[in-house]
């Protein structure tokens, strides 16, 4: 999607194109660590993500401090101002709540809406850096006889066929990349727990979980203060679970528990199920 010459929409990090290089990148996905290393391998220009309530230890802006030592101006979106996973929306409607110091020196601030920031990225000069390769991004966290496996994914794009009828702690949003209930997960996992991001406008941050829902997958958020957005290893180790799909809830699981808790809880149902 090109509203204008020079920016591109994009509603998720993950789904950027060659032709994007050299081009301003207004994005629906977190300003975390991990989607801005997509961002800065992408090429593009500059970026502008969904700080995502920017939660816990900031996470949710952390990757605009990671492409201000690129040299890549970055900005984000407050998380109540547009719906997170939407980039149309965001350049309708988002205002920024977070620039890095390039960012700031070509007239983005706190305030501005999004459209305007954009227009004004398009003259930052591209990187020339590119970052260090990412650190590991799927983790098997559990592996135990007569149980299902428990992975750690920094983002959901990462789950595979390896990954079916599995659980899985995501470090990405709660929210439908575009609204589209398809890219809600890419395989039938037994269940999958998201960062909540804040939850946001139109309570976009939680999107995922009725899509998941209709598919029979145990579905829920940690909240955004809990855990670090964008690292699926924080998702399972530091998170505390803000809501939950009614199929989770039948096996178990509520608001307020640990995301620990909550595989613990699917664990002991999917056993109970299938003796």
């Amino acid at each position: 999607m090109t509203p204008e010459p020079g920016i591109v929409l994009r509603d998720s990090v993950t789904k950027t194109e060659p032709g994007d290089a050299g081009s301003v990148l207004v994005t629906g996905s977190h300003g975390g660590v991990y989607a801005a290393n997509l961002a800065a391998r992408a090429r593009v220009r500059a970026a502008i993500f969904n700080d995502a309530g920017q939660g816990r230890d900031r996470a949710g802006i952390a990757g605009l401090d990671a492409l201000q030592e690129l040299g890549m101006a970055a900005a984000a979106v407050a998380h109540d101002s547009a719906r997170i996973g939407d980039a149309r929306d965001a350049w309708t409607r988002g205002v920024l709540g977070a620039v890095n110091d390039l960012a700031a020196a070509l007239g983005c601030a706190p305030g501005l809406p999004c459209a305007e920031a954009a227009r004004a990225l398009r003259h930052a000069e591209a990187p020339a850096r590119m970052p260090p390769q990412a650190a590991e991004a799927a983790a098997l966290l559990r592996d135990r006889p007569g149980e299902p496996q428990v992975w750690a994914l920094d983002s959901a794009s990462l789950a595979g066929p390896e990954h079916q009828g599995q659980i899985l702690l995501i470090g990405s949003h709660g929210g439908l990349p575009g609204g589209d209930p398809a890219a809600a997960l890419k395989i039938d996992a037994l269940a999958a727990v998201y960062n909540d991001a804040g939850i946001g406008r139109d309570q976009a941050g939680v999107t995922r979980l009725p899509a998941l829902d209709g598919r029979g997958i145990a579905g829920a958020t940690v909240a955004g203060r809990s855990a670090r957005i964008g690292e699926g290893r924080s998702t399972y180790r530091d998170g505390v679970i803000s809501r939950v799909n009614p199929t989770a809830a039948e096996m178990g699981c509520r608001a307020g528990m640990t995301a620990i808790e909550f595989v613990e809880a699917v664990i002991a149902c999917h056993k109970e199920r299938n003796q």
